[in-house]
């Protein structure tokens, strides 16, 4: 073998050990296996009477920007993203609802690989209660407040 040969195959070899060790990663770094895995996010306007008052969302990751939307009642803002090694990407998003404002992560891998699954699917219902979670659209568990 000669030294580029030799070279290369060092390469090739520090790759496959690193793809089996991933394979092995401890509880909780599940999102680094997940790498590539696409996740649909929603965030729904709960509210039950603000048609006179618009739910108004903007979200941006860090090389994404998804811009802004004035939500009616039940109207949705949904996007689809696909995750790296490095356990990006994630979003945050910003609400506003009337003289109400809360910042909060939409996605965020190293939480969202594990909850959303099996179906890959991160809904968020916001309501005057506050802000509701769900990988099925069925069960909604409440993260938090309005401030």
């Amino acid at each position: 073998m000669n030294k580029k040969q030799l070279i290369s195959f060092g390469i090739i070899l520090i790759l496959a050990v690193s793809i089996i060790l991933l394979s092995f990663s401890q509880p909780g770094q599940e999102y680094l296996v997940s790498s590539g895995t696409e996740y649909d996010v929603r965030v729904i306007n709960g509210f039950t009477d603000n048609s006179s008052l618009p739910l108004v969302i903007w979200c941006a990751s860090e090389h994404r920007d998804l811009g802004g939307r004035a939500l009616q009642e039940r109207d949705d803002f949904s996007w689809r993203l696909r995750t790296d090694m490095w356990g990006k990407p994630n979003f945050i998003c910003t609400m506003k609802w009337d003289q109400k404002r809360k910042r909060f992560e939409a996605f965020k891998v190293q939480r969202d690989v594990r909850r959303c699954s099996p179906l890959r699917k991160c809904s968020w219902l916001v309501t005057q209660n506050g802000f509701f979670f769900s990988s099925d659209d069925v069960n909604w568990k409440k993260d938090f407040s309005w401030p």
